[in-house]
């Protein structure tokens, strides 16, 4: 028996990317899992069974967690995404940034761990290594899936009579970087292109407030700008229908499913040059740009809404990519956890 954690999914009023994950999972599991709430389930477990988690926990969300791990009275696993809140403290809710080393601690205690990427992969192992924590469990990357909502690939082809458009997605906030992406869109509408840029995302409660002021504030001078604060993945589809690219200026991520997303729709992406990023754009439908680099990300915005031939061999290569699915995410979990 696998017992899959669903403590957080769907006890929110968002969905978050980790969230996501845990949904497209459950939905994958299906029945071979029996999805669980921490605390409210017996635990009455043999010691054959798994518990598999792939979200976020400490001792003060979750009291006695830790002692659950060290009875080990079931073989335990979980997924882990990254070490963002202690890399970048000064742009994280202060209290993820007080809980992520206990939450990179208790991990220490799983039979199995897979990551996300290969550099949240690295980031735990070097956490581990400084914290000098030891009989430490494997630690091997899971490829997410990329695949969209369980819609089909296709080869993308823009709405053709309107005006050319770019989707970015991803809650309002600094890491995600819409400022820069603000910037460049800016200097191409003073210079009289025309376009469309949609921002689809929440916004962070706590560090949000500025770039929605900036929203606001350009929206006032441009009409092209559209803001989705609860775009739905019907309205999301529908968005990554009639765009030409997909834009991701992050400064940091786990993996970037909404790069992956973007590859599925056949959507050219213009990325972030992180190595986390390079993991999966450098094989092929992505142009990577310079973090924070406003020229370089004003050239290749002007490129993505102005160059046919361009877009249409980056759309052929996202088309043609072989990309992994949910499907075979929650296959990979299940033969593992043997």
């Amino acid at each position: 028996m696998i017992f899959f954690d669903v403590t957080k999914t769907g006890g929110a009023g968002h969905r978050s990317g980790l969230m996501r994950v845990s949904e497209r999972l459950a939905h994958e599991l299906g029945a071979a899992v029996t999805q669980v709430r921490w605390p409210d389930w017996d635990r009455a477990v043999k010691s054959t069974d798994w518990f598999l988690t792939a979200e976020l926990f400490s001792h003060e969300e979750r009291p006695g967690f830790a002692e659950f791990l060290a009875e080990q009275r079931c073989q335990t696993a979980a997924i882990f995404h990254d070490a963002i809140p202690l890399r970048f403290p000064h742009i994280t809710w202060p209290q993820s940034v007080a809980r992520h080393p206990s939450y990179l601690k208790l991990l220490a205690g799983f039979k199995r761990v897979w990551a996300v990427s290969e550099t949240s992969r690295d980031d735990l192992l070097g956490f581990w290594q400084w914290q000098e924590q030891a009989n430490t469990p494997p630690v091997e990357v899971l490829a997410l899936g990329a695949d969209f909502n369980g819609r089909a690939r296709r080869v993308h082809t823009p709405a053709n009579g309107k005006i050319p458009a770019i989707v970015c997605v991803g809650i309002l906030e600094p890491r995600k970087n819409q400022t820069l992406l603000l910037d460049a869109a800016e200097v191409l509408w003073n210079e009289d292109l025309k376009f469309e840029l949609h921002l689809v995302g929440r916004v962070n409660p706590h560090f949000g407030a500025p770039i929605l002021q900036r929203v606001k504030s350009l929206r006032r001078k441009f009409a092209g700008l559209h803001y989705h604060p609860a775009a739905n993945d019907a309205r999301l589809a529908e968005l990554y229908a009639r765009v030409r690219a997909s834009a991701f200026p992050t400064m940091a991520e786990g993996c970037g499913l909404p790069l992956l997303e973007s590859l599925w729709m056949g959507v050219p992406c213009v990325c972030s040059d992180l190595p986390v990023l390079r993991e999966n754009a450098d094989g092929g439908g992505c142009v990577s740009v310079p973090v924070n680099d406003v020229a370089a990300w004003t050239r290749a915005l002007r490129q993505a809404l102005t160059d046919d031939p361009w877009l249409a061999r980056l759309g052929a290569e996202a088309a043609g990519r072989s990309l992994p699915t949910w499907a075979e995410t929650a296959g990979r979990l299940r033969a593992e956890m043997v």
